[in-house]
């Protein structure tokens, strides 16, 4: 299968994966964050991916159209990754992880080295997050089985998308620059609206990310092969930016794009540079061979 596509189910010896598809070229698999799906997979596709490449975007274990028990660690995603590619019948692939996607693309690296080429790692941690989760978090795991109330949210969001905006870009100069931005801004306001569809088919997924980067994650860092460009914000909240750090000092050869005062969605508001740095890391490492069929 290539080219673009809606959702499909792709059948995996563990079980069934929902999974969209964008473009043609050497493969990268982009893993979305929390409360994301196979749609927010394609929206990092669209947003930090360039073109040239295919691009597959499942829904990660918990959320949407896959159901949680086919991966709830790492470790079990990663070989879940793996699954996926041999039933695409796809050699070796790029990862492109944002957010709570990070640890388990850094565990396919690791897992599963003759299947990775390269990685992206955007706004993500590689180690135990201490900060204390915000009070906003407990109060989403309530809204977002009331379905009237998510209903009302999506409306004001929809409404009034500066104000949305306000948590994840505090900065006004800024927000209003992102939003007005003919291509960064659709995006954001795309991503804004996915939050609450279908947000109960989220929140599995989303709580069982929260608890892994509670956990001390134990990586090798040292021991990842694949070449690795990290991407982060100085002002990222969620994911603070000594996590980025910390990859970087630690991966072989990896490359550090610092976003300076960039918060958690600076795939939005610095997309230009994000963009063209990714674009050139991918064209760099791609083999020219990425999606030769596996034999059976």
């Amino acid at each position: 299968m290539s080219g673009d596509s809606g959702p499909v189910v792709v059948k995996t010896r563990r079980g069934d994966v929902e999974c969209a598809f964008l473009g043609s070229g050497p493969a990268v698999l982009a893993l979305h964050g929390a409360m994301g799906g196979y749609d927010q997979a394609l929206l990092l596709a669209r947003t930090a991916g360039v073109p040239g490449f295919r691009h597959i975007a499942p829904s990660r274990p918990g959320y949407l159209g896959t159901r949680l028990s086919l991966g709830r660690t790492p470790a079990e995603q990663a070989d879940l990754y793996r699954d996926l590619l041999d039933a695409l019948g796809i050699e070796r692939a790029a990862v492109m992880a944002i957010s709570g996607g990070g640890p388990s693309a850094l565990q396919f690296a690791l897992s599963h080295p003759d299947r990775c080429w390269g990685l992206v790692i955007v706004s993500s941690v590689c180690t135990r997050v201490e900060t204390r989760l915000p009070l906003a978090w407990y109060i989403l795991r309530i809204t977002a089985r009331c379905g009237p109330l998510v209903a009302a949210m999506r409306r004001k969001a929809e409404q009034d998308p500066e104000r949305s905006a306000r948590r994840s870009i505090p900065d006004p100069v800024v927000r209003a620059r992102t939003l007005r931005d003919p291509e960064a801004g659709p995006l954001l306001r795309e991503l804004q609206r996915s939050t609450f569809d279908r947000m109960p088919l989220r929140l599995p997924g989303t709580e069982n990310d929260v608890a892994v980067t509670r956990r001390d994650q134990g990586f090798a860092l040292e021991r990842i092969k694949a070449p690795l460009l990290v991407v982060h914000g100085t002002n990222d909240k969620a994911a603070p930016f000594a996590q980025a750090q910390i990859l970087a000092a630690r991966v072989p050869g990896a490359e550090l794009l610092t976003i300076e005062n960039g918060e958690h969605v600076s795939i939005f508001t610095d997309r230009d540079s994000i963009r063209a740095r990714v674009g050139s890391f991918l064209r760099a490492h791609a083999p020219a061979e990425s999606t030769t069929p596996r034999s059976s």
